[in-house]
Parts: structure tokens; sequence; C-alpha cells
């Protein structure tokens, strides 16, 4: 069975759970944000992280990435969305225009989609030529490689969910007027391809999984639980990624963090 084949969708959060187990990964995220930054603990800058969030359309991207940052200061992170590159990042390396928004140590960008389009959309709809997305796959893993070398935490999110949940979204979308504006026709035309973007999405995983920074594969099928998970999975790969270090894990502060 495919990666995607073994997510289990039926995992829920009731609205309290999710409040309560929201907030508590919400404040550890925090806590180690500060650390990384160095403005707690040692004071010494940390680790850069990078959040990379990928996921079918209506997902719940956008929710996820809300949750994850609600409680850090808006100087601390920021948030790079990517669509359609424009004509002059056409004229370079697919990669470029990711460069000029990575973290540097003790910084943390999410971003909205990625480098992984490359193997995906771009694959799927022709933009790229066989031996371009086929070369993709290795120089992805190297950059990747390359940039944990030099001390950045990568998290890998793919939000996952069935085609009749994306279709009730959809329908959703289409019918509320103030979220009518995120549904566009390629967002149809997309999901009528879905078994040739599954089939990447699967060769995807297979091919760009490696130990220095693999994929975490979420449930998005529930959108509370997808929200909590997001959090608690950078969480925990930012507690590896300093273990992996020979960092300490500082615990949370007496009182912890407060909203």
């Amino acid at each position: 069975m495919s990666r995607l084949g073994n997510i289990d969708l039926t995992q829920r959060l009731s609205r309290e759970q999710e409040t309560e187990q929201l907030v508590a990964a919400q404040r550890r995220l925090l806590h180690l944000r500060l650390v990384l930054g160095g403005h707690l603990g040692d004071r010494q800058i940390g680790p850069g992280l990078l959040v990379l969030l990928e996921g079918w359309d209506a997902a719940g991207k956008g929710g996820a990435i809300k949750r994850l940052v609600d409680y850090l200061d808006p100087r601390h992170y920021t948030v790079e969305q990517f669509g359609v590159p424009t004509y002059d990042e056409k004229r370079h390396h697919f990669l470029w225009r990711f460069w000029r928004v990575l973290p540097g140590l003790g910084g943390m960008t999410v971003m909205d989609r990625s480098w992984y389009g490359r193997v995906l959309v771009e694959r799927i709809e022709g933009y790229a030529t066989d031996e371009q997305w086929q070369r993709a796959y290795g120089e992805i893993v190297d950059m990747e490689r390359s940039l944990v070398a030099e001390g950045t935490i990568i998290v890998k999110l793919w939000l996952h969910m069935s085609e009749d949940e994306q279709l009730r979204r959809f329908e959703r979308r289409r019918e509320d007027p103030y979220r009518t504006w995120k549904l566009t026709d390629d967002d149809w035309r997309n999901r009528d391809r879905r078994p040739a973007y599954e089939a990447a999405i699967n060769e995807m995983i297979e091919r760009t999984d490696h130990p220095d920074a693999p994929w975490r594969l979420v449930s998005g099928e529930n959108k509370r639980w997808a929200r909590v998970a997001v959090v608690n999975e950078t969480v925990e790969a930012i507690e590896t990624g300093l273990r992996s270090r020979g960092l300490e894990v500082p615990p949370m502060l007496a009182d912890g963090p407060r909203s």
C-alpha cells in the first residue's frame, strides 16, 4: 500500500479537545521558538526553522499555518506563499526563487507550497519537461541535506484528505460568498486529474523522504485534528533536530508562556 493509503483518515477531535490540545502545543512551540531565536535559555542563537506545508487543494493549509504561528510574535517568523513562477523567476533555476526567503540561524520561515511543485503541478500540467522534473528529485534532496548540514531544521508536512471530503469543501466554498474566491477553475481541473496527482505525490514522498528531512503525513480529513497535528509535528521535529545536534531540549518554564 502507498504511504498515502496508510494514513488514518478517521481521526477526529471535538471542539473542546482541539482547544485543549492546541493551546498546549502552541505554548510548547512558542517556548522552542524563543529558544531557537536566542531569547530564552543560554541566549545563544539556535538552528533556523523551515516549515514546508504541502497538501491537496482545500486540505486546510491556511488554517493550519494560522494556528502554527498564532502564539508567535510576528517579528519572529515569515510566511511565504508560492504559486506560478513569474516570467523573471522562470529565467533562473527553479530553486532560485526559494533561496531568497530561507531562514538564517535563529530564523523561521513557513512556506505555503514549496519547491515540490516541480514534481507535482509542474510535472502533471507539463510545465516542466520529463528530464527536468525527474532531475528535480535529486536536486531537492541535495539542497535539503545541504541546508540541514548548515544548521537548518526542516519540517515537511503533507495534508491528506479523501476525494469525497475535498468535494464537500469545494461545494461549501462555492456557496459561501466570503470564501468563493478561494475556489478556482484550476482547483476543479486538478481534482479531475486526482489519480495522476496521487501517483505523483506517492513518488515524491518515496524519492524525497530522507533522514535529514523526512515527510510527516497528516490526516486533513478533520480540520481540528489536522491543526493540532501540524503544531505537534513541528514541535517534535524541532526537538528531534536539537537532539541530533547534541543540543539540550529545554524544559518549559514553571508557569509556561501565556497568550
